[in-house]
């Protein structure tokens, strides 16, 4: 974080001085709200969770080097009293915010937000510092945290924006207002918190609503909600996607024999062929959406390419591909799931294994609502109709329905499998897999999924990503 007085964090917060001897004293370090990650100079975020009220913990701190505790009562340390944690924290990365000369992307979605977050920031730091959402820390809490560790250097700022209701994003773009917004598409993720892709469309909207008019949103030409988000700003529009009237394009769309997509990117300013590190045709769109802000920011399509196709995957359980030594390959995509990521995922596995037995060992796609057993029941069937060599739907009712999609798609008896849970999907796999097969694993995060790929990567020795 930029440096400041106790005294200016007092002031941008609202909050009261308790047990301070100097007021001039600086926060210098990171702003923390995990006490195993103190540093010195840091200022700890106290949050009483269902658990652990960090407020126990400001003496151990403070003894670690913190200087101060942004906190909701006086704990006995040097420490900046507010009446809510949460709302202080975001005062202070708005206030931090105004005093960079950094420019802002903000980036919503329902589907490869994190994974087009990590594309921008590899492209955008080939040109200038940039700082970028870690994982999908995009909430009210990991936002302000992020901006937080913008310094004097920073000149772009990539942040991830997630949204579980109406006037979530809006509360967002307040605390780090964008100077470039990023729309990737209009899903069914947290369809059954929303009500509807209508919904959907209205909360992930209050990212362009939020631009300033010299600002720049950019949206999915091929995602007719998202397009019609710009009738929502005043800023200039940008659109990508395959469309052929997108400024920013993908043409000769194709995928390599390991399932990397390949394309030519056409931009305003000229074309360039790219080649993604990443598998699955999905990217293509993400890739677009990084090429589309590279451009808006200055950088020539020869820039863009070639940042592009040297990007590689920055967050965990991502379409994370590794092959044993035995020849079999795990890609671990466990880290979250929703209708949309999972038809691109069977989709990247089908892709990778031409000429090779392909499994999909799945499990539950959460807050769907009441689209839950259509939703489920629809990847099943896509999982016949892709080809797929084996699905193993894992879990409780939702995977059940999985499991009959396929049954019912097709006479696929013993081609799908439901197991109860991840150690039964494991003990299935060790006993069936053979050298050369490709393994994909995927399921919302709460299923824990990921214990089957890494349980099968510890199975053989000198594992190597693909």
């Amino acid at each position: 974080m930029i440096a400041l007085s106790l005294a200016e964090i007092a002031s941008a917060v609202g909050g009261q001085p308790y047990d301070i001897p100097d007021p001039q004293v600086r926060v210098t370090g990171p702003v923390v709200i995990d006490s195993r990650k103190i540093e010195p100079g840091s200022l700890f975020a106290a949050f009483v969770g269902e658990r652990v009220d960090g407020h126990d913990y400001a003496r151990e701190v403070v003894d670690k080097g913190a200087v101060a505790v942004l906190a909701s009562r006086p704990v006995g340390v040097p420490a900046i009293v507010v009446d809510d944690v949460q709302k202080a924290l975001g005062a202070l990365a708005r206030h931090v915010v105004a005093r960079l000369g950094a420019t802002l992307v903000g980036l919503t979605g329902s589907a490869g937000k994190t994974s087009t977050k990590d594309l921008i920031a590899q492209v955008l730091r080939r040109k200038a510092d940039t700082v970028f959402t870690p994982g999908s820390f995009n909430n009210e809490i990991g936002l302000p945290l992020t901006a937080l560790t913008a310094t004097d250097e920073t000149k772009f700022l990539v942040l991830e924006m997630g949204a579980r209701g109406i006037g979530h994003i809006r509360y967002l773009t307040g605390l780090t207002p964008p100077k470039v917004g990023v729309v990737l598409n209009v899903g069914t993720a947290h369809i059954g918190e929303f009500g509807g892709r209508e919904q959907i469309a209205q909360a992930k909207g209050e990212l362009v609503e939020s631009l300033p008019e010299d600002g720049t949103a950019i949206l999915n030409a091929d995602d007719p909600l998202v397009r019609a988000m710009a009738s929502r700003t005043k800023a200039k529009v940008l659109f990508f996607g395959e469309a052929d009237n997108a400024d920013i394009r993908a043409e000769n769309v194709r995928l390599t024999d390991t399932g990397q997509p390949a394309f030519s990117l056409h931009t305003p300013s000229g074309c360039s062929d790219v080649t993604l590190r990443l598998y699955g045709e999905h990217h293509v769109s993400n890739a677009l959406a990084a090429a589309a802000v590279a451009h808006d920011l200055g950088m020539s399509v020869e820039e863009i390419a070639l940042a592009l196709s040297e990007a590689g995957n920055l967050s965990r359980w991502r379409m994370e591909v590794t092959e044993r030594s035995d020849g079999v390959t795990i890609v671990n995509d466990a880290y979250n799931a929703n209708p949309e990521s999972m038809r691109a995922a069977l989709r990247a596995l089908v892709a990778m294994g031409k000429g090779r037995r392909t499994w999909a060992v799945l499990g539950q796609m959460a807050e769907l609502g009441d689209e839950s057993l259509n939703e489920h029941d629809a990847v099943g069937r896509l999982a016949v109709r892709l080809n797929v060599s084996k699905l193993v739907a894992v879990g409780g009712r939702e995977a059940s329905w999985l499991q009959l999609g396929a049954y019912n798609e097709g006479s696929w008896g013993e081609e799908s499998v439901h197991v109860s849970d991840a150690q039964a999907a494991i003990d299935l796999l060790r006993s069936e897999l053979r050298p050369g097969d490709v393994v994909l694993v995927k399921a919302s995060r709460s299923v824990g999924l990921e214990s089957v790929a890494q349980a099968l990567l510890s199975d053989t020795q000198g594992g190597v990503d693909a």
